[in-house]
């Protein structure tokens, strides 16, 4: 059991991490739920009811589609530009292992699909990018789902009409969600990336060593 932790630690420590943050936010989002419905005079909701709301699904979502948004375009960035001193750049004008044809390299147990090679090896050498831009598109889907669900709760209560879903992706209150969370998402990125050049954190595989130069590109 140790070695296992050991081994897989860091999956560990943030799916544990993902595990109470979630539970506070469906709580805390629980709560603020039925203190909005106390003051239109509406049914309070159980918790477990308050999981299957329309504002539940939206909040959720609408993070989630920014986290796969950004890791996705980080992937994609990442492997065709640079930053010089960055820890989060591969090296200027240096052939790094990802580059090399796969084809022509040596490893003692490769990945199946690098064994049959064709589409397959095409399909595996870009699946990380495809993994995460399918997990966004999954994620925007299910935002404008729960978008609209609350976006028509709120509408009925208010004596106004429900809308589709098509409707309710074309309004600015979808698209005010969206962007709220893409900016801060590329804000971080951004960070990580200039603070890398001049700043350390001993033992991070995201930073550079301690004693290396600014200008010193690549981790």
């Amino acid at each position: 059991m140790r070695r296992f932790i050991k081994e897989n630690g860091l999956t560990l420590a943030c799916l544990a991490l993902f595990s109470v943050t979630l539970a506070i936010m469906s709580a805390t989002g629980h709560h603020q739920y039925n203190s909005n419905q106390r003051e239109h005079h509406d049914p309070t909701v159980s918790y477990w009811s308050y999981l299957h709301t329309g504002d539940f699904v939206e909040g959720v979502f609408e993070n989630w589609e920014s986290e796969f948004l950004q890791m996705g375009s980080y992937v994609l960035l990442t492997a065709f530009l640079f930053q010089k001193g960055s820890p989060e750049s591969k090296p200027l004008g240096e052939q790094t292992p990802q580059d090399v044809d796969p084809k022509r390299q040596r490893y003692p147990n490769p990945p199946g699909p690098v064994k049959r090679g064709g589409i397959a090896l095409r399909l595996y050498a870009n699946s990380l990018a495809i993994a995460l831009f399918a997990l966004f598109l999954f994620s925007i889907v299910m935002h404008a789902v729960g978008g609209t669900w609350a976006y028509n709760e709120d509408q009925i209560a208010h004596g106004g009409h429900p809308v589709s879903i098509l409707t309710f992706v074309t309004t600015s209150e979808f698209w005010y969600q969206s962007m709220q969370n893409w900016q801060s998402e590329f804000l971080a990125v951004f960070a990580l990336v200039v603070l890398g050049i001049f700043l350390r954190e001993r033992g991070s595989p995201e930073s550079k060593p301690v004693a290396a130069p600014h200008l010193e590109t690549g981790s």
